[in-house]
């Protein structure tokens, strides 16, 4: 099965939530999230070079008032918004 969410009877979507076991601050705890949310804090670790567990550590550490799989969500989403911030004056200047 893909990524992409499936209507239900009746016309609504259900999300593809995957929920895994992860070290935090050297505790067991469950997050639930997207798989598209999962494969983009893979490759943020991936391109930091830190384990996820390091990275969600990280991101707990730094969290406000939110719960833990939201502050995760903000944290990729800004994650990529910046890196396309960072291209988009090459691509304007390339025109």
């Amino acid at each position: 099965m893909d990524n992409i969410a499936r209507v239900q009877g009746g016309g609504h979507m259900q999300s593809l939530i995957a929920k895994r076991s992860i070290m935090v601050k050297n505790q067991k705890t469950s997050v639930s999230l997207e798989n598209d949310f999962w494969e983009g804090l893979r490759e943020i670790a991936r391109l930091r070079r830190v384990s996820l567990s390091r990275l969600i550590t990280s991101i707990d550490a730094d969290r406000e008032l939110t719960n833990l799989s939201s502050a995760i969500r903000l944290f990729v989403l800004r994650f990529f918004r910046e890196r396309q911030d960072r291209r988009r004056p090459k691509l304007e200047a390339a025109e």
